[in-house]
């Protein structure tokens, strides 16, 4: 696996003493953006399905905590459902084969 770059500015491109009349520091450039990858990685498939994990981990909390007489049962099936459901997905999408 090739050596990841680490969130930094670029060597140089802003001194500490090259700030304006002003007092503000010139802009710097995230290293980050400037590599052969994306800014944002993994694909829209991968974002969706860890989303839906998301929301079932949701749902099965506010079932927990939202009942009149104790939690809501039927409600917190629900969520273990939808988090299930968002683990099958990304399972079957190779969501963890994403990064880079």
């Amino acid at each position: 696996m090739a050596k990841q770059v680490d969130p930094a500015t670029m060597q140089g491109a802003a001194s500490p003493g090259s700030a304006d009349r002003s007092g503000a520091v010139e802009a710097t450039r995230n290293v980050a953006q400037l590599g052969p990858h994306p800014a944002f990685h993994g694909r829209r498939v991968s974002w969706i399905a860890v989303s839906v994990i998301m929301a079932g981990f949701l749902i099965g909390g506010v079932a927990l905590i939202f009942g009149s007489h104790g939690p809501t049962w039927w409600l917190f099936w629900l969520g273990v459902g939808v988090a299930v459901l968002g683990v099958l997905t990304t399972l079957a999408t190779n969501t963890f084969e994403d990064w880079y």
